[in-house]
This record gives structure tokens, sequence and C-alpha cells, in this order.
């Protein structure tokens, strides 16, 4: 029991889910990701940020951007995604994740929700506001491989959520995602508690 005053931890969900972002480079998957999870760690819920970024400094430190290497990148970071929804949390993966095979490999990966987000932005867009110079050093010939540039991004055909980041402000596609959330993913929640806290049937 929490004494008065005492630190709310957020806890997990009867039924975690995966909520997949997908985009080029610069079209603002992290910051939807980073700000979703404050929101949701604000209202109890647990959650948990996988960033690509992140990734490639630690579990996925010994990859490279080969397609094979993007291939295997992408399906481990599925696998750990599929483990934190199995364990009741909402994870939040942010990753160009280019290519349409391996993001259907991540969907299959997860036993539980599993909802694309296709973080939308044209590529002018993403280049001028270019965050950390990589679009810069791909024009220049100093990257190879870098998507968007010399190398692909596959459009999600089927994704449950697109959002447009190019032509609004950062909260009107903040709002976008966290009301998909609270709709699609949070309502199942509620609604299979509420299944399970009602009375059975005699038998």
């Amino acid at each position: 029991m929490h004494s008065a005053g005492s630190e709310q931890h957020p806890q997990p969900t009867r039924r975690g889910a995966v909520i997949w972002l997908t985009g080029l480079s610069g079209a603002g998957k992290s910051t939807l990701a980073a700000t979703l999870a404050q929101c949701l760690n604000a209202q109890g819920h647990a959650s948990y940020v996988l960033d690509g970024d992140a990734l490639r400094t630690g579990l996925n430190a010994d990859l490279g951007f080969s397609p094979a290497d993007r291939h295997e990148n992408i399906r481990r970071a599925g696998e750990v995604a599929a483990l934190f929804a199995d364990a009741g949390l909402i994870c939040i993966a942010a990753l160009i994740s280019p290519y349409r095979a391996d993001r259907a490999a991540a969907r299959k990966a997860c036993k539980t929700g599993f909802h694309e987000v296709h973080v939308s932005a044209d590529l002018a867009t993403c280049e001028a506001r270019d965050p950390k110079g990589l679009y810069r050093r791909a024009r220049a010939g100093e990257l190879r491989g870098f998507t968007g540039i010399d190398a692909p991004y596959e459009t999600p055909l089927h994704a449950e959520l697109v959002i447009d980041t190019a032509g609004v402000v950062a909260e009107v596609s903040q709002q976008q995602l966290l009301r998909y959330v609270q709709e699609h993913v949070l309502h199942q929640a509620l609604g299979q508690v509420l299944e399970q806290q009602s009375p059975q049937p005699a038998r």
C-alpha cells in the first residue's frame, strides 16, 4: 500500500502493444515516441521507447547499413518489442525500418496488438530539418546507403495510422498519435479488464 504522497509508478497494462513508428530520418519519429511515452506514463500506463539510434549503439552495434544488416537490425528490434508487449507494456518502436517485409516480420513476431504508424514527411522537408546533419553528409558522399538518398524507403501500404508531420505543427501530430493510442490500444486493454471482472455464469 502506498502511503499518502508516495510516488506512483506506472503499471503494466493487462494487454501490451507495439506502436511501430516508421518513416524517413528527420520525419519526427523520436519526438513523437518520447512525447507519447511521457503522456502514457503520466496516465499510469507502463511504456518503453525502443529507439533505432539507441539500439545501434548497443544491441545492434555490430551491424552496418547493408540490406542484410538492415534486415537483422529490424529482426532484433521486432523480437525485443514483442517481448515488451508480452510483458504487458506499450512498446513504442521508433525506427526508419525501410523495408515492408521487415516490418511485416516485426508484426508477425508480436503476439499481441501491433500498430504500424507511418510518420510521413517528404524528403525535402526531412532534408530541411536534418537535425543530425546526415542528409548533408549523404549528399556529400560521406554516407553510403542512406535511406531516401541512395537507398530505398518502401512506404507502408496498410499502416494503421498515417501522420503527416510536414504540414502541421508538432503538437497536432502528437495529439493524433495519442488519440489513436487511446482509442485503439488503451480502450482494448480496458475492455479486457472489464471482461475479466464480469461475473461468470455458473457451470
